[in-house]
């Protein structure tokens, strides 16, 4: 018997057919139904964009009507529709080769590693930039570099390296090639950090907003 439902998730057998034919079968295929009790089936029928039912093909082609269509997936693996409402496409196409990425990364002497490297081959006059959900909780020193480390990494190539929206390094290059120097003021919503003599450190707060890192 074919497993009715609303939605893959939580399908459950139904000992009925569904009222209306649905408006699409595929089947000959091999469907994720994220369903504990039949984590795979054969065939699945929608109807106005609503799951009904899943199973094998013996059991849902039958399901058909006049106006159903029906696709032979060629034993093809369909999965639910993964929705990521938050992406960066445009960005993400346009930087990706400029862009360096330390999730997962599980010291910081590897990270730094990698820093070198994308330094050796990235091209002057551009910035190596370093983003995404990393933090120093996942590095076996528990540490983010100092911005010493950082200058010493990449003496001539500008480095931003962006931690969490809540704040920014930038070694001493990227600090030139910005412009940021002893009379820049502080942003709306932001802190660059000085020395005692007023001097850009390379640290960039979000306080309150993250508008700094834009800037």
């Amino acid at each position: 018997m074919p497993a009715i439902a609303a939605g893959l998730e939580g399908i459950s057998p139904m000992p009925i057919a569904p009222a209306a034919p649905p408006d699409l079968i595929l089947h000959h295929g091999r469907i994720t139904t994220l369903n504990p009790g039949q984590p795979e089936a054969q065939a699945i029928a929608v109807r106005d964009g609503l799951v009904l039912a899943t199973g094998s093909d013996a059991e849902v082609l039958p399901l058909a009507g006049p106006a159903t269509r029906l696709v032979d997936l060629g034993g093809r693996r369909v999965i639910p529709g993964l929705a990521d409402n938050h992406i960066h496409i445009i960005r993400g196409g346009l930087n990706y080769n400029l862009e360096l990425r330390w999730d997962g990364v599980r010291s910081l002497a590897d990270a730094m590693d990698m820093l070198r490297a994308q330094v050796a081959r990235t091209p002057a006059p551009q910035w190596v930039r370093v983003v995404g959900g990393f933090t120093e909780h996942q590095f076996a020193e528990k540490r983010l570099p100092t911005l010493a480390e950082i200058n010493a990494a990449a003496p001539e190539t500008p480095v931003f390296i962006l931690h969490l929206y809540d704040r920014a390094l930038l070694n001493a290059a990227a600090l030139r090639a910005a412009g940021y120097g002893r009379d820049t003021p502080n942003p709306p919503g932001g802190e660059i950090q000085r020395d005692a003599a007023g001097n850009p450190t390379g640290l960039l707060l979000a306080r309150p907003n993250a508008m700094v890192l834009y800037a």
